[in-house]
C-alpha cells in the first residue's frame, strides 16, 4: 500500500471513527481514503472549510470521547497550532499527522524534515509538549498509528505522527494490524451529556494565576512521566567500536542504514542510531550508543534541527551534520562520502 493509505487504514483498524481535515499535498491521499472508507464503517468524515476549522472539530469530537484524527502538511499544521495548544491544555486525546513538505512558506510539495522544531517544541503558544513518533517505513507507519491512539488516551494528550512526502507516497508491502472493536469511552471527564449526573467542563481558560500555574505544573508532571516511560529508539550495526555513529530519523534513516551496510563492506565501522520518539528524545539511549563511536554524524532533510537535541544529549562532543533542503533527498552514497571524510579527519560538509 501507499504510505498515506496504509496510515489511514491502520487508523480505522485502531478504532478511529472521526476525521476532520483539509486537502494539501503530499497528504491528500490519506484524506481521500478516509472520505471513502469512513462512511462504509459508520464513521464520520468531514472536509472542513479550513485547517483552523478542522482542528477545532477535532477538539469537539475528542471532548465527547471519540477516537479522532486529523492530518495535514507544513502550512496546514502551522494553521492548526492554536488548536493543538488548546487540545494540550484541555488534555484531549487525538492523533495529528504531519506529512512533511519543504518550507518555509509554501515551499514545495517535495519531502522535508523541516518541521522537527515545530513538532518537538510544542509549536503553538504556552508551556506544552506533545509526544512525537517518526516512522521510517510504510509498515512502521501503520504500526505506530495504534501506538499513537493508545498514548493519546493513556496520557490525555494530542499525539503527533511525523512522516514525510516520501513515506506518504511510496508503496511497500505490509501486514496491516488486526481490527480493534471500536470502544466507547466512559472516562469521568468526557462531555457526553449530563442527564442524571453533575455537568463536566472542558476548558483552557484559567483567570486565576494560581489556578493556571497549578494546571501547568500538572501538565509538566505528565510530560516528565512521558519522558521517563515512553522513549523509543532503534540501533543498527552497533557491535563494539565504531568509526562513525550516524544519527537519523524517518526516511533519512533508510538511506543511512544502506550506507552503514556499504561502509562495513569497505572496512569502515559505521552504525546507526534512529530515534523513533522525537519527543521525548531518547537522549540516554543515544549517549550509551555513542560511547563506542569515535565520531558522530547527524543526517537530516533540513538545515540542522534534530542535531541540536543530539548535541544536548552528547554534551561536550563534536557533532558533524549533513543536511539537504528544498525537497532534495539524501542518498546513501552522500552519507558514505561524509562518513569517509569524517573518519579521515576532514571537516564534514
Amino acid at each position: 500500500m501507499k504510505g498515506n493509505e496504509a496510515l489511514a487504514e491502520a487508523a480505522l483498524r485502531a478504532g478511529c471513527r472521526y476525521y476532520f481535515g483539509y486537502p494539501i499535498t503530499p497528504q491528500t491521499e490519506l484524506m481521500e481514503y478516509m472520505a471513502r472508507r469512513l462512511p462504509e464503517i459508520g464513521g464520520t468524515f468531514l472536509q472542513a472549510e479550513s485547517e483552523v476549522a478542522a482542528v477545532n472539530m477535532v477538539y469537539g469530537a475528542a471532548g465527547a470521547g471519540a477516537r479522532v484524527m486529523t492530518s495535514s502538511s507544513g502550512p496546514g499544521i502551522s494553521l492548526k497550532q492554536e488548536g493543538i495548544s488548546f487540545l494540550a491544555s484541555a488534555e484531549l486525546p487525538c492523533v495529528i499527522v504531519n506529512v512533511m513538505r519543504g518550507g518555509p512558506g509554501l515551499g514545495t510539495i517535495q519531502p522535508s524534515q523541516g518541521d522537527y522544531f515545530q513538532a518537538t517544541r510544542g509549536g503553538g503558544h504556552g508551556d506544552y509538549r506533545v509526544p512525537v513518533l517518526a516512522p521510517s517505513s510504510v509498515q512502521e507507519t501503520a504500526d505506530l498509528v495504534f501506538e499513537s491512539f493508545d498514548l493519546a488516551e493513556q496520557y490525555r494528550t494530542p499525539v503527533l505522527l511525523l512522516t514525510d512526502g516520501v513515506l506518504g507516497q511510496m508503496m511497500e508491502p505490509l501486514r496491516l494490524p488486526e481490527v480493534r472493536t471500536p470502544r466507547t469511552s466512559r472516562a469521568p471527564w468526557i462531555t457526553d451529556g449530563c442527564k442524571g449526573r453533575q455537568r463536566r467542563i472542558v476548558k483552557t481558560l484559567y483567570l486565576d494565576p494560581r489556578a493556571l500555574e497549578a494546571h501547568n505544573l500538572h501538565l509538566q508532571a505528565k510530560y516528565a512521566q512521558l519522558a521517563r516511560e515512553e522513549v523509543r529508539s532503534e540501533v543498527y550495526g552497533i557491535d563494539g567500536g565504531m568509526d562513525v555513529l550516524i544519527v537519523a530519523f524517518g526516511i533519512c534513516a533508510r538511506a543511512a542504514r544502506t550506507a552503514v551496510d556499504n561502509l562495513r563492506e569497505k572496512g569502515l565501522r559505521a552504525g546507526l542510531f534512529r530515534p523513533v520518539t522525537l519527543w521525548p528524545f531518547p537522549g540516554a539511549a543515544l549517549e550509551a550508543a555513542a560511547l563506542a563511536a569515535r565520531h558522530v554524524l547527524t543526517v537530516e532533510l533540513n538545515a540542522g534541527q534534530m542535531v541540536e537535541d543530539v548535541r544536548l544529549a552528547l554534551s561536550g562532543r563534536e557533532i558533524a551534520f549533513h543536511g539537504r533542503m528544498g525537497g532534495i533527498m539524501i542518498t546513501a552514497s552522500e552519507i558514505e562520502a561524509e562518513v569517509q571524510r569524517i573518519s579521515e579527519g576532514s571537516e564534514a560538509a
